[in-house]
């Protein structure tokens, strides 16, 4: 390797990369947009608890980034090696790695890898002076959250680190504990309403209710409609994921325990059974149970007891039950894997929450009420609200929407954190679909008619959504004009429109 990323963009610019950024950082426009005024003091006060570790090879950069990050609050940490960095995040947890691509010893590729194997939780910015396609897909199909190519500008590192940081903030906040008074659950489509009609009849009554439908579809939420529309709306919510732990934690969660019933328990602590005083117990993923908790839960459900860990006694309970599953627990049944008279104890009433692809009617106020979320979280509660273009609003209605209503929260997520302007386009959305909503094929039929997975296919279609992606990006920060935005891809204008043809993309569209 004869020169690194930091050497490149020294050679782009005729000076030194780190300089460059340190004096772009001082300059009026930098401190007169968004690191300035009560714009600059609201991001202090925002981002200051956010970790970042820049990492880069070149003392000049490390040291321009750092100083950038500071105009919005945020003390950055420096690592000068991908081996460094590690070293740090075992010490330091951080929320967002900021990191170079080329760099002797450990590359930012391998970084990237290493860092979402040990802390999954962190974001990862890749910075770099080679934007190759390949590079770049291979980074964000490793899990970063976004790649950005030198020179690049400060406003847009700003602005999404704002975005990253808002988010990540929020998901690190603690989850306020919810009663169930009150259930904001969107229900446009018919097929929502007649599950809404469903709950409105079985809430009131004290019957066992199992919540049915694939991961993803709020199954939790319809749990709290029913709870928020019963006789006992004014008690607790307790909810738990089955699948998420032990039988011993579970036990424990659902039972309570006695101090000393086990290592760690230094005091009494009463189950969620115990904790609901008459409201609403709520079992996520319950046929991920063992065979042995299933018979300890029915005997719960029978005789309304629990006998905490460690406890010689039983203590009586009062709680109303509703379990959720993803899988069919009929033929879990037929297969010996679930107990039958546990079934017929949670299915007293059925509630099936129909798949998002089946109630097309709920997408589009889906996607509006996760935006005016997300934007408050991720910008700012005083911050304009990105607009939703038709054209992303027919790429969401034409998406299928295999994860269902989390998939469709995520890719809002990701279009605020994003989008550089005012407007959500189709590419902000990340979805695998053209600028038209025609979805990219993802397997060829074999002779026998059955799917098989086509590598030459699934490269082809990677690098045509990352080139996609990458060249409506720049139209969009080149307002539509071509040739700045040929300028700014280090092609010429005839090249550009000659893409632009190929994948049906109308500059006009990111025109103001």
């Amino acid at each position: 390797m004869t020169t690194n990323d930091g050497q490149q963009a020294a050679q782009d610019s005729g000076q030194g990369a780190g300089s460059a950024a340190a004096r772009e950082v001082g300059s009026t426009r930098a401190a007169s947009s968004r690191a300035g005024g009560a714009a600059a003091e609201g991001d202090a006060a925002d981002l200051a608890a956010l970790r970042v570790l820049v990492v880069d090879d070149e003392a000049d950069i490390r040291l321009g980034l750092r100083k950038l990050l500071a105009t919005i609050g945020i003390v950055a940490r420096e690592a000068d090696s991908g081996a460094a960095a590690l070293s740090r995040l075992d010490e330091e947890e951080a929320d967002l790695v900021v990191t170079d691509l080329m760099m002797p010893g450990l590359s930012g590729v391998e970084l990237l890898g290493e860092v979402k194997r040990r802390r999954p939780e962190t974001m990862v910015m890749l910075l770099t002076g080679y934007g190759t396609v390949q590079t770049a897909v291979q980074c964000l199909q490793a899990g970063a959250a976004h790649f950005l190519t030198k020179p690049f500008d400060n406003e847009e590192i700003l602005g999404l680190v704002r975005r990253l940081g808002r988010q990540l903030l929020a998901r690190r906040a603690p989850t306020p504990v919810r009663d169930g008074t009150t259930c904001a659950f969107v229900a446009e489509d018919p097929r929502t309403r007649r599950v809404l009609e469903l709950v409105a009849r079985v809430a009131p009554t004290p019957l066992p209710v199992l919540v049915e439908g694939e991961s993803g579809t709020g199954k939790e939420l319809v749990a709290r409609a029913v709870h928020a529309a019963s006789a006992v709306a004014d008690r607790p919510f307790r909810a738990v994921n089955c699948a998420a732990m032990t039988d011993t934690l579970l036990e424990s969660e659902l039972f309570g325990h006695r101090r000393g019933a086990f290592t760690g328990a230094d005091r009494d602590r009463a189950g969620l059974f115990e904790e609901a005083g008459g409201g609403t117990v709520f079992l996520d993923e319950v046929a991920s149970m063992s065979p042995a908790f299933q018979g300890a839960l029915l005997r719960v459900l029978q005789e309304k007891t629990v006998r905490p860990v460690g406890a010689s006694t039983d203590r009586q309970v009062d709680f109303r039950l509703v379990a959720a599953t993803n899988r069919d627990l009929e033929a879990m049944v037929r297969e010996g894997a679930f107990r039958e008279d546990l079934y017929y104890r949670l299915q007293v009433v059925r509630l099936q929450v129909p798949p998002l692809r089946e109630r097309p009617g709920d997408v589009l106020p889906l996607a509006h009420a996760f935006l005016e979320r997300v934007a408050a979280e991720c910008l700012g509660p005083e911050a304009p609200v990105p607009e939703l273009s038709h054209e992303a609003a027919a790429a969401l209605e034409a998406h299928r929407w295999p994860g269902n209503v989390r998939e469709l929260e995520n890719a809002v997520q990701r279009a605020v954190v994003v989008c550089c302007g005012e407007r959500i386009l189709p590419f902000h959305l990340g979805l695998d679909q053209g600028w038209g909503g025609a979805a990219v094929p993802r397997n060829a039929t074999g002779p026998d008619g059955a799917e098989v997975g086509d590598y030459s296919a699934a490269k082809q279609a990677a690098v045509e959504r990352f080139q996609r992606e990458f060249v409506q990006r720049a139209l969009e920060r080149s307002r539509g004009n071509v040739s700045r935005a040929a300028a700014a891809c280090g092609m010429t204008r005839v090249a550009l429109q000659k893409i632009l043809k190929q994948l049906g993309i109308d500059r006009a569209a990111f025109e103001d």
